[in-house]
Order: C-alpha cells, then sequence, then structure tokens
C-alpha cells in the first residue's frame, strides 16, 4: 500500500535499494520529516536463523524508513527525475528489546528526522511488533 500522495512514485524512486534487499512491503505515512513503514519478516531476508530474524535487521529497516522520507523530500524539492543517491549510515545508538523477531511477523517502523544539516542529517527510530516496542535506532546519515 503507498498512500495517495505518492500516486504515481514507487518505493524504487525513493530508495536506492534493489531486490531482495528491499526490505520495506508498505509505505503507511510520509513526510519531509518523517515515515512509517511496514515491513513482514521473511525468510529471504538476510540475518534469517532457525529462531527468526536477528536483531540487527531493525538498523537496515530504520535505514530504509528514513530513505522513504528523505527520498520524498528529495521528489518534493528536485522532481522525480532528480538523480538519486544512497545515503552513507552511521549507527549511533541501537537497542534491541527482542531476541529474535519471528518470521511472518509484521514490523512497524517509524522514522524521524531529528535534526536535519542539509547533507547531514540524525534520525531517530523506533519499531514496534503490534503493540511491543521492539527496538531504537539513532542514525547519522550523510550524502555526497
Amino acid at each position: 500500500m503507498i498512500p495517495a500522495e505518492l500516486s504515481g512514485i514507487t518505493l524504487e524512486d525513493l530508495i536506492p535499494h534493489r531486490g531482495r534487499m528491499v526490505l520495506i512491503d508498505d509505505i503507511l505515512e510520509v513526510s519531509s520529516s518523517h515515515a512509517l513503514t511496514a515491513s513482514v519478516m521473511n525468510a529471504a531476508y538476510p540475518l534469517v536463523e532457525a529462531d527468526g530474524v536477528q536483531p540487527l535487521i531493525m538498523i537496515e529497516l530504520a535505514a530504509q524508513t528514513a530513505g522513504v522520507c528523505n527520498g520524498w523530500d528529495r521528489v518534493k524539492t528536485k522532481g522525480i527525475d532528480s538523480k538519486q543517491m544512497g545515503w552513507l549510515v552511521g549507527v549511533k545508538r541501537a537497542h534491541f528489546y527482542i531476541e529474535h523477531i519471528p518470521l511472518g511477523s509484521r514490523v512497524v517502523t517509524r522514522s524521524e528526522n531529528s535534526h536535519n544539516y542539509g547533507n547531514l542529517r540524525e534520525v531517530a527510530s523506533v519499531l514496534h511488533l503490534g503493540d511491543k516496542r521492539i527496538g531504537e535506532v539513532t542514525l547519522q546519515l550523510f550524502q555526497v
């Protein structure tokens, strides 16, 4: 599902990931300052073990969700044909409150630009499995 304001814009227009490295299934909300996405854990994901997906995957879910909002900002300000570049991502902080994320479960990720200094952004992300908070990730993004 893609919100109405994204009509005609695909996930590939917003983030540089392709193929099995696209971990987002649905964009639930998007603005220039935040995005809310949903991802269903599946066996094709990296970091899958017998008990489910390792919580380290939450860093990538946070980064891709941040990419949705920052990609949306780029499309709105520079146009759909603007040069799409990825971001260098540093993990400032990560807290995981679950040992494994069960396969088939739906994780909702909210990423919000807490600081925006042009090509440098700090992003605060919170991840939920149902009503349970399963992780918090703070990223630092830099785009050349």
